[in-house]
């Protein structure tokens, strides 16, 4: 049966389509036959119980310049949805939560993919940190004192924002740096909560592999590899795309995780792992999978929509 599938995302006409997982899901939706919708999530709007947005009817192509097509904006009951895609990207900030909370109304009669509650209750930085025994050394604090012992340590250490994405505010400082006060003094002026802090891998310069998860099993993987001058891999910043096998170790990582995202409803996942280490796990909206696609690899969006269409049945 076909569905009715809204899309709550950041404007469909910002979205990079080389890349871009919203845009692929949406595609293999809109092959299978099922009504795409879009908005987003300013429109979204709770009133006596009931959840609204302004959406609008959506029709995509895989034509760079030439990607989509919207109708008008009607206002409509949300719950009349059979499928919410969570969609759009962080900061994972009170906005973001607050989001969430307002789709958990409709949830799971509507079926709102990945689960609200759960995501908004698995910060991506602070859900990882459940499996201490898979990822490197790991400090979460806003204490200056805490983060020098820390560095003494564990010798070369990178420090980031809790609630960042997308590489942004991502620091490399050396054992001998000279700038950890300066930078400890900045982020606390910053951001209110506290950062994290990891020991240095490595192995980062061979690559940070994302790996794509669906219902708790890994389907596909793509490695990221920093451009010479960078300590960070995402691709906005230099970082080069290469295709990936599955080793040993990840497939290890992947069934230790499997369970709890089966658990927490959480059909769609990417996982961050550098050497042997996970560092991330990506419940809010994740990405690669077009990446994944293009070096062979299984197609993920087929295996998505079949997971939802079965939930929904």
């Amino acid at each position: 049966m076909p569905l009715k599938i809204a899309v709550q995302m950041d404007h469909i006409s910002t979205v990079s389509i080389v890349g871009d997982t919203s845009f692929a899901l949406a595609l293999e939706a809109q092959r299978r036959g099922h009504a795409l919708y879009h908005y987003t999530p300013d429109r979204l709007s709770l009133m006596n119980g009931k959840v609204f947005a302004r959406i609008e009817e959506m029709t995509v192509r895989d034509e760079k310049g030439n990607h989509f097509s919207l109708g008008e904006p009607v206002r409509t009951d949300l719950s009349e949805m059979d499928v919410i895609l969570l969609r759009q990207d962080p900061p994972f900030d009170m906005n973001y939560i607050t989001t969430t909370h307002i789709l958990e109304r409709i949830h799971p009669k509507t079926l709102v993919v990945n689960d609200p509650a759960w995501v908004r209750n698995s910060p991506e930085k602070i859900f990882v940190t459940e499996f201490a025994d898979l990822m490197p050394e790991t400090l979460i604090t806003k204490d200056p004192q805490e983060v020098a012992a820390f560095r003494k340590e564990f010798g070369d250490i990178i420090v980031k924002p809790l609630y960042g994405n997308g590489g942004a505010g991502i620091f490399h400082l050396h054992e001998a740096d000279r700038n950890l006060a300066s930078l400890l003094e900045m982020f606390s002026q910053l951001f209110r909560e506290p950062f994290i802090v990891q020991r240095y891998l490595k192995e980062v310069r061979s690559g940070d592999k994302r790996i794509i998860l669906i219902d708790g099993e890994p389907v596909g993987a793509v490695n990221r590899v920093p451009a010479e001058s960078e300590s960070r891999s995402n691709m906005h910043v230099g970082g080069r795309a290469e295709k990936a096998d599955l080793t040993k170790r990840e497939r290890e990582i992947c069934a230790a995780i499997g369970p709890s995202l089966k658990e927490r409803g959480f059909i769609l996942v990417g996982i961050d792992v550098i050497g042997d280490y996970m560092t991330e796990i990506n419940v809010t909206s994740p990405t690669g999978i077009r990446e994944i696609q293009r070096f062979g690899g299984a197609d993920i969006t087929a295996l998505f929509w079949d997971a939802v269409e079965e939930k929904r049945r």
